[in-house]
């Protein structure tokens, strides 16, 4: 699809709805969170006219609606009437919109016996000519999206949120020709946040199902993305919706650089990594109803929050600050709320360190016999290490969890916490030379001993064993 142009001047405004899920019986909340987006595009359109509506997709209820009289059982996601349904609610903002699809939006099963047939209808329904989008919003500020394309043809869960090769080559080639050097400011568009965004308020069925990520069960394809963030520091920003969780909480944005005094670099380019709640109530996994918005100009943007439990109210949650045309600093706007419920889940994510800064305290070495001897678990327990073969294993929530063995963003369950609180869990070898137990056991700060260790590959077999109350491996 080609680039599509608004008017010209550095100043923008873009509205991003979260997963719209919508049900036909019930569109209150749709109305009301028009009405709360409309005023703010009727002063944004009267003063430059750089406006647009990004929809982050899942763009229909998955489940039945009474919307069809020849079946009670029929899905509305994905039907050629939820994509017309929302394509109407879209349009009838007053400027222009475009939509990324979810793992939802194909989901079509009754009315469409493939994935293609149900994406032709998606496309032909929001006037797309791909699953991608490009279009420019204000003076070398381009917004891009790229959509998922599988559902029934998904080699592991239908749920993971898949980018196609082909949408990624057209990325690669658009991060390539629109060069940060040149001026150029891309603000990136998918349904699920890339590994690598440091997002951490997340929702566990989403972790140990393998569907967190963009291209989650895809190891290569899976990294591309934070990759190209990091060497084309044109992105400055990449929202996100999946979760259904609000926006409240600071760990709900990230930034590409914080102060040394707080931690590690991050290692996230020039980009703020963003997620985006949910309109409707019904919708909702914490209670809250909230959409993003974008306020942009040459000196950098904000990231703020419409609260449509609030009358609309505007929030400003961060303050991005462009430092010439490479680097970026944000601010966070407000405190973080408190986590005083059990619907949300904030993942601990393993930090590993660098030259200032040792690994975090849930590190676990290896002892002088290559083992990490047991240790104790439960709901609380925050551990992690490297396996011989590069991979991170650690704990989350009392369950075993494997980790990306670069971010260290989670992967998906090993063991449940079902099988493993009240035990303890360790590793053992079959043996390792001395050179290796050198390096594991390296005083030095940081991780590169261990990191050198374990992703060399040098230890033998290893196993995750784990004891019951008298010592026994279970």
């Amino acid at each position: 699809r080609p680039v599509t142009h608004l008017n010209a001047g550095d100043e923008f405004v873009v509205g991003v709805l979260g997963d719209l899920h919508i049900d036909p019986r019930k569109m209150e909340d749709y109305e009301t969170g028009k009405s709360h987006f409309m005023p703010i595009f009727e002063e944004a359109k009267e003063s430059h006219g750089n406006v647009a509506i990004v929809s982050l997709g899942d763009l229909g209820e998955s489940k039945n609606c009474d919307h069809n009289p020849e079946s009670d059982s029929e899905l509305f996601a994905g039907t050629t009437m939820c994509h017309e349904m929302a394509a109407e609610f879209l349009g009838s903002m007053g400027v222009p919109y475009d939509v990324v699809g979810g793992n939802h939006d194909l989901e079509g099963l009754d009315e469409f016996e493939t994935d293609e047939e149900n994406l032709e209808v998606y496309l032909r329904a929001h006037n797309k000519e791909t699953p991608q989008f490009c279009r420019q919003v204000a003076d070398k500020t381009l917004l891009v999206g790229m959509g998922s394309t599988l559902f029934r043809d998904a080699k592991f869960t239908s749920h993971e949120v898949t980018i196609d090769q082909a949408q990624i080559d057209w990325f690669e080639n658009l991060v390539q020709t629109h060069k940060a050097e040149d001026g150029w400011k891309i603000f990136v568009f998918t349904h699920a946040p890339p590994n690598g965004s440091g997002l951490r308020v997340l929702q566990e069925n989403h972790v140990v199902n393998g569907c967190c990520w963009l291209n989650h069960s895809n190891e290569e394809q899976c990294q591309k993305f934070i990759n190209l963030v990091r060497e084309h520091r044109s992105i400055k920003a990449w929202f996100s919706g999946h979760f259904h969780l609000g926006q409240d909480y600071q760990d709900s944005i990230t930034f590409p650089t914080i102060d040394p005094k707080d931690g590690p670099y991050p290692n996230r380019g020039s980009c703020v990594f963003a997620q985006t709640s949910v309109m409707r109530a019904g919708t909702s996994r914490d209670g809250r109803q909230q959409s993003r918005l974008i306020r942009g100009n040459k000196d950098g943007f904000e990231i703020c929050t419409v609260d449509h439990q609030k009358e609309g109210k505007i929030r400003i949650d961060a303050t991005i600050s462009y430092r010439g045309d490479t680097n970026e600093v944000g601010v966070y706007a407000h405190e973080d709320e408190s986590y005083d419920h059990d619907k949300y889940f904030k993942v601990y994510q393993p930090c590993a360190g660098d030259k200032l800064h040792p690994p975090d305290d849930g590190f676990k070495r290896y002892d002088a016999d290559g083992n990490i001897p047991p240790f104790d678990v439960d709901q609380d327990t925050v551990a992690w290490w490297y396996m011989s073969c590069g991979r991170a294993l650690g704990m989350l929530n009392g369950n075993l969890i494997e980790y990306d063995s670069s971010t260290l963003a989670p992967l998906g369950l090993v063991v449940g916490a079902d099988e493993l609180v009240g035990k303890k869990v360790g590793v053992i070898n079959s043996g390792l030379d001395a050179d290796t137990c050198i390096m594991m056991m390296d005083d030095e700060e940081g991780m590169e001993g261990a990191d050198c260790a374990a992703l060399a590959g040098d230890l033998r077999e290893q196993a995750v064993v784990m004891l019951d109350a008298s010592g026994l491996v279970t």
